[in-house]
């Protein structure tokens, strides 16, 4: 899977970067492959960055949770 991320990242790189020297060089062209770019990024390269990074992890012990701060202070008095 890390590498399809990779893989995925460079292709983005490389629209954006297209994006940028056809802009530079044609005119308003690049505009549109930067925002290809862009857009795969944003809805396709972090949706599975994230979906891969926490497939196996449990995200309750990354919130915050109130009751159980509220839960301490109470055993502690």
């Amino acid at each position: 899977m890390k590498y399809v991320i990779r893989i995925l990242f460079f292709i983005v790189l490389a629209f954006i970067g297209y994006g940028f020297y056809i802009k530079n060089t044609i005119g308003d062209e690049g505009d549109k492959w930067v925002g290809i770019g862009v857009l795969i990024s944003a809805l396709v390269l972090m949706p599975v960055f994230l979906w891969h990074r926490y497939k196996n992890k449990n995200l309750e012990d990354y919130m915050f949770k109130f009751d159980k701060k509220n839960e301490e202070n109470t055993e502690n008095q």
